[in-house]
């Protein structure tokens, strides 16, 4: 038995864009929050007594990276080397050997230089591992190096493949490096394969295992969901994954029906929601609400409802922070109709007192009217937009 974690696109020191208006607090954490969540990786990989674990790429960001990245990692190293746990790590496209290291690493930890290697290693419970794979000699580097890894054709021991790069129908938005597809993958007869690059997780095939394990935290509204690593364990005969999710902060989208556009109400609806989220961690969201009526709000009523909203997480350690409140009339076509006809014919009084006037000229109606100065323009008015609205629902 071999127990291991493959986990890649740590980007540490990665910048978090657009985040200027958020309190200095909240922003703290989400720039802390890379290295927690790759401290509790190590927590777990010493917990759970990992054989070894696989990085399979882009530890830091070549243009961001700093002398606190590189000692926060070798001193993770330290951590796994004082538990006997060995470490393999490959660099990819964000974190290229021509970067160069500032830092020596701890013996326990092994990088994959420019061509295919292959390192052995014994598990604790005697299990022979080969692990094979490559690391990124520039950044830009599109050569496609899998004809180099070798073939598992005397099938010993447990085979694992360390790739950064791109499944050749992968649906994702990165950019193409490295592509592949699953046949020269399969070709090569190794029981696992540790693939880097792309920040959502995926499984490409079960026999044998190929998977992306995502990034370790989300970045902005396109890496949402739960982020972590995944815990793989097993023998030459198959090896099972778990995910283990460590991200301090979690992105996502939301959508949120509501039925009145009265400030308040909104307020308290996603108070309430917020109230629900919470529980599930920190969150930063893009929140959609979802109206059904045909009443609208004005944009300072609305403007209120966000900035009081941001200034209730200002010093909540569990925060939810909106990063984007929408509203979504899902009558708009309706709301325009209305609001043209009241642009244009509302304030119009010689308008109403042509109407009013034909009202009263109609002898089938003028029986069941009172008198004509007792009628109020705007109660009238407001009644005719109300019948409107009711011939519009039909």
């Amino acid at each position: 038995m071999v127990k291991f974690i493959h986990s890649a696109d740590l980007h540490l020191d990665s910048p978090f864009k657009s985040r200027s208006k958020m309190p200095s607090g909240l922003f703290e954490v989400l720039m802390e929050s890379t290295y927690n969540s790759v401290a509790r990786m190590m927590d777990t990989a010493i917990e759970e007594k990992v054989d070894f674990i696989i990085i399979a790429g882009d530890v830091f960001d070549q243009a961001n990276r700093t002398l606190k990245s590189e000692i926060f990692m070798k001193r993770q190293f330290e951590r796994l080397k004082e538990a006997g746990i060995f470490a393999y790590v490959i660099h990819g496209n964000h974190d290229p050997l021509t970067d160069g290291f500032k830092t020596s690493w701890p013996d326990n930890v092994t990088v994959f230089k420019e061509n295919v290697e292959t390192y052995e290693m014994v598990s604790a419970k005697g299990e022979k591992v080969s692990l094979h794979g490559f690391s990124y000699y520039l950044d830009d580097s599109y050569e496609n190096k899998l004809d180099d890894y070798p073939i598992n054709s005397m099938n010993q021991g447990i085979h694992i493949g360390i790739l950064h790069g791109t499944y050749a129908k992968s649906r994702y938005s990165q950019e193409r490096y490295t592509e592949f597809n699953l046949e020269v993958l399969n070709d090569k007869l190794y029981h696992y394969w540790a693939l880097g690059h792309i920040h959502q997780r995926d499984q490409l095939s079960d026999l044998p295992p190929i998977h992306y394990s995502g990034n370790i935290q989300g970045r902005h509204k396109n890496e949402h969901g739960e982020k972590g690593f995944l815990l793989v364990e097993g023998d030459d005969v198959y090896l099972n994954t778990r995910f283990v999710a460590v991200q301090e902060i979690i992105f996502a989208e939301y959508q949120l029906e509501i039925d009145s556009l009265n400030k308040q109400d909104i307020y308290q609806t996603i108070v309430e929601f917020k109230h629900r989220l919470r529980e599930k961690g920190r969150h930063i969201i893009q929140l959609d609400l979802i109206y059904d009526g045909e009443d609208t709000i004005a944009d300072a009523d609305f403007t209120e409802v966000i900035e009081l909203l941001k200034e209730d997480e200002r010093d909540i350690r569990q925060f939810i922070w909106i990063d984007a409140l929408h509203l979504k009339y899902m009558n708009q076509d309706n709301i325009a109709l209305l609001n043209d006809i009241k642009a244009s014919y509302s304030s119009n009084r010689e308008l109403f007192k042509e109407a009013v006037n034909a009202l009263y000229m109609d002898p089938r109606l003028n029986r069941y009217l009172g008198p004509v100065q007792d009628i109020a323009q705007e109660e009238l008015l407001k009644e005719g937009e109300e019948r409107l609205k009711m011939l519009m629902r039909k």
